[in-house]
């Protein structure tokens, strides 16, 4: 048997220049690899920012232009004359009333409707349920809370007997929590009327997911 033959020192180059190439074209790959995880990183970042910040400015510059002339405009109508619901002309994006939880620090306009866009603008009241002026039924208001200035981020914060107010054309309305639940989002039982004034407040839950929906009780109270 023929012994092996040791490699040339021109073999030896040619392996040592194929090794180094190969190493090269790797880190080129693996540089490249990187770049695209980085880039990709950025991307995720900036949609996330713009989901919980830069969504903030478009409620932000809705609300500016809702508040000032809703503003001036509370208390001005006669609660005597006010209508009922089915006979109020429901506006969507109109402000119908202003929304005040001092335990979560909120003051808001609220807005007729709660579809995606005028959700953008503030909290949406359930157009098919009462309003704050009427000595009957439930006033329901949905809100966001992680994108569009997160109105109900901290609605789980809330305790019973907490104060709770609405500020309309026909007056001034203060509610008092009861209680709070969380239940799946086909429970359309929480929007039903009810014979004395109630308030309910919803968004979902848990944040970043719709999975369920977070629900405040609320009843009216003079003073």
């Amino acid at each position: 048997m023929d012994e092996a033959r040791p490699w040339s020192d021109d073999t030896l180059t040619d392996l040592q220049r194929a090794m180094k190439e190969r190493r090269r074209r790797q880190g080129r790959a693996l540089r490249i690899v990187g770049a695209l995880f980085l880039v990709v990183a950025v991307a995720i970042g900036g949609y996330l920012g713009w989901l919980l910040w830069g969504t903030g400015l478009t409620t932000k510059h809705a609300q500016s232009e809702l508040r000032p002339n809703f503003e001036r405009s509370v208390g001005t109508k006669d609660p005597g004359k006010a209508p009922p619901a089915e006979q109020v002309v429901k506006v969507p994006g109109k402000a119908v009333a202003i929304l005040v939880i001092p335990r979560i620090d909120l003051d808001m306009v609220v807005v007729e409707g709660t579809s995606t866009e005028g959700l953008k603008k503030g909290p949406g009241h359930y157009s098919n349920t009462a309003y704050p002026w009427e000595d009957h039924g439930r006033v329901a208001i949905a809100g966001h809370r992680t994108t569009y200035g997160a109105p109900f981020w901290s609605l789980d914060k809330l305790r019973e007997g907490d104060r709770i107010t609405l500020k309309t054309e026909y007056g001034i309305y203060n509610y008092r929590v009861t209680r709070s639940e969380i239940i799946l989002p086909t429970e359309s039982w929480v929007l039903d009327q009810t014979r004395a004034p109630r308030l309910v407040l919803t968004t979902c839950n848990p944040r970043f997911s719709a999975a369920q929906r977070l629900v405040v009780f609320a009843e009216r109270v003079n003073g």
